[in-house]
């Protein structure tokens, strides 16, 4: 049997010859490889975070918010209190302090205009003392009333009890309007009768009687108007805590 030439290229016979070996493919031209890997950017500048202000306190109970007052506003005021409470001081101190034109009616100083004929309440209260004190109401709210539509504030004083709303408090509503501010001034019985006793003429009233009129005014405790305790406090301490107290109440008039 012919043996053919070279036949260890070929192997052993019987078997598959084996195929040639291959020359490596060269890469393709132009074929783009992995994209290199990108760096991290620098970080940017931040700002440091804002810190909210924590409220200034006193022990572990924190201060009410600091009130500017009433500033421009134009208010229709009623100060409450009774005999020797200083209504008309303060009431005149606040009016005439304010930045804004600002009227003073004294509920006294009206009903004072009375010459011949006056009904002294001190000399006993009657039917004419009672029909003088409400014309004076009267007019007094009249008055308000053509200063606000003037553009100019106003502030009244008046004893005004919390067990007679229609004639009290509902009767000053009624003649000024359901803006109308009242605020208490009641300071204690013994500051009463001290400022009391240094009246004169008919404003100055017996201790019994200042008693009675104080008793009476505890009443507005639990009634929701504000109440101002000027028993340690000056004029313009008063008027101060006054302004305070109304400029809470202005978001809501009307609502006590």
């Amino acid at each position: 049997m012919h043996q053919g030439v070279g036949g260890g290229a070929w192997g052993q016979p019987g078997q598959r010859p084996s195929a040639p070996p291959q020359p490596p493919i060269p890469p393709a031209q132009g074929w783009p490889g992995p994209p290199p890997p990108q760096s991290p950017p620098p970080p940017r500048h931040q700002a440091p975070p804002q810190v909210a202000p924590v409220p200034e306190a006193t022990g572990h109970i924190p201060l009410p918010p600091a009130v500017a007052g009433t500033g421009g506003a134009v208010l229709a005021v009623l100060l409450i209190g009774p005999a020797g409470a200083g209504k008309t001081t303060v009431a005149r101190h606040w009016a005439s302090t304010r930045p804004v034109p600002t009227a003073h009616v004294s509920l006294d100083d009206v009903r004072e205009w009375v010459c011949s004929g006056f009904a002294d309440p001190q000399a006993g209260w009657n039917e004419h003392s009672e029909a003088q004190y409400r014309l004076a109401r009267r007019t007094c709210g009249f008055a308000a009333r053509n200063y606000l539509a003037n553009g100019i504030s106003c502030i009244l004083d008046d004893a005004v009890f919390p067990d007679r709303p229609v004639v009290g408090l509902g009767g000053w509503k009624r003649h000024v309007g359901p803006a109308l501010l009242p605020v208490v001034l009641l300071p204690g019985l013994e500051i009463v009768l001290e400022r009391n006793a240094e009246r004169s003429g008919n404003r100055r009233l017996s201790d019994e009687e200042v008693a009675r009129i104080h008793g009476r005014m505890a009443g507005w405790y639990g009634s929701g108007l504000p109440i101002i305790d000027n028993s340690h406090l000056d004029v313009e301490g008063t008027a101060r805590a006054l302004d305070e107290a109304l400029a809470r109440a202005m978001p809501a008039p009307g609502g006590w």
